[in-house]
Parts: structure tokens; sequence; C-alpha cells
């Protein structure tokens, strides 16, 4: 982990200035507090609040730029301006990533800044992950990738410096709660906001999940979490709470929460075609 950490503190040392696109998840963290420990000034953390950014997450991004003691910008954005978002193709992250990045680029010109640097790592490799495609096309790079730093080692690393977020869960916009083809409107974020803020209240979850299948909303919380959910009251409440928010049926991924899981209808399509 140590070689590993040094070849990250390494890959910004012949940089002359950074902008890092900054959730406050645990990998755009890593990369932040790396930039600053190296660059100090030459470092910025650019954060965009838009409608798909999940509840609390903006306050939790600004703390987090606080501890690490680097300088954030936050900008303004509406992804769901964008007719290829909303339409929810299977390469939907491709068009987000695309857009937001260059309005990082135009902020780094402003800011005199030499790169943008994102959070992808070297799992994300691995996966389906459309948006990458954007980054390359706009020359953004991705040092924990780069270097070959793994979700697992980077919550180590995280560890070891005492980073708040060393065992955050894994964060993801809103957009993907919506199965590929359909249709994401403002009210339908607003609803699955408002959906994980009450099932996270209510069960004492840390990591949630609804996925919105229109009439249906599908519950998943992480494995280890699935027992608090046991509890028929419990229950009952959730699936009152959400129905008042429109759902008719409200069901629960006994599987629990896995990554990616709305890809697995792309993966299988692709593989049935082969």
């Amino acid at each position: 982990m140590e070689e590993k950490y040094q070849r990250l503190l390494d890959w910004f040392k012949d940089k002359k200035g950074v902008l890092v696109a900054f959730s406050g998840g645990v990998d755009s963290t890593l990369v932040a507090y790396a930039a600053k420990t190296v660059l100090k000034d030459k470092a910025l953390a650019v954060t965009a609040n838009s409608p798909l950014l999940p509840p609390g997450e903006l306050e939790e991004a600004k703390k987090l730029a606080k501890f690490i003691g680097i300088r954030h910008k936050i900008i303004e954005v509406n992804e769901l301006e964008n007719k290829h978002l909303v339409e929810n193709p299977p390469n939907r992250c491709y068009y987000c990533k695309k857009e937001l990045m260059e309005t990082l680029l135009k902020i780094a010109s402003e800011e005199g800044l030499e790169v943008i640097v994102d959070g992808t790592n070297a799992d994300d490799m691995q996966s389906y992950r459309p948006g990458i495609k954007a980054l390359r096309e706009l020359g953004i790079r991705s040092p924990l990738a780069e270097v070959g730093l793994k979700k697992d080692e980077i919550r180590a690393i995280s560890r070891t410096l005492e980073l708040p977020t060393a065992d955050k869960p894994p964060v993801a916009c809103l957009a993907s709660r919506f199965p590929y083809g359909r249709k994401i409107t403002p009210e339908a974020i607003k609803r699955v906001g408002e959906a994980e803020t009450i099932v996270r209240r209510l069960a004492g979850v840390k990591l949630v999940r609804v996925r919105d299948h229109g009439e249906i909303a599908r519950i998943e919380v992480a494995r280890e979490e699935r027992r608090k959910l046991f509890d028929e009251k419990l229950l009952d409440e959730i699936s009152k709470r959400l129905k008042e928010l429109g759902f008719l049926y409200v069901t629960m991924e006994l599987e629990g929460y896995v990554s990616g899981s709305l890809d697995k209808m792309v993966i299988k399509s692709k593989s049935i075609r082969n």
C-alpha cells in the first residue's frame, strides 16, 4: 500500500497544477488529498451541484474539501437539460461526463491549471463505464487507474491516512436508479431521492438504492444490512411512505445491493447478440 500511494504522489510531482473533479466519494477524495499534498494551492477541487446529486452529498463534499484543506469551487449544472441524458440510453453516462468535463476544461483554463483529474480507479476500467470514453476523448486523466489502484486498496490507504471516506458507501448519481430507456424527469429524480432518504432514516442503513421501475420501487441495501429491514412494522411503514410518493408496489432486492445492477440487461443483450 505504501508503495502504491507513493506512486500516486509521484504522479502529481511533474504537474504544474490540477483540477480535481471532486464528488466527495472514496476515490475522488483520495485523489484530492494526494493532489493537495503535492501541489498545495495549485490543486483545485470542483464539485458539480445538480438535480442528480443524492441528498446530502453537496454538504458532505464541502466538509471533505475543508478537511483536506484544498481549494474548493462549486458549480451549478443541470444535466436534465441534456436531451440525450433524459432519454436514458445505455451510454447515458457518456453524455453526462462529456458535458461536465467540457465545463471543467473551461474552468481549468481560467485558473491556469494544466490537467483535469478524476477518481476513476483500476476496477472501473474492467466494468461497464461508458463515461470513460468521454474522459479519454477530452484528455481527462485518472491517476488512480494509471497507477493501478483498486477499490479495496484505495479504502485501505484512506484508512491509513485517516480520511473520513475510508468506509463511505459507494455513491452514484440519481440517474442510475432508472432502467435504460425509461425517461428521466425532474419529478422522477425528486421521487427516488426522497424514497432513499425515507429508507435510510427509517431502517438506519448506510447504503440504499431505490430503483425506479415505474409503478415499482425496488429497494437495494448492502448485503450485510439486509437484516435491518426484517421487521414487519418497519416494512409496513416503508411501504406506506413510498406508496405515498406515487409507487404502486414496493419490493426488496433479496440479493442486496450490487454495483451496476441495471447494467445486467445491457451485458445480457450484448452476450445474446454475440
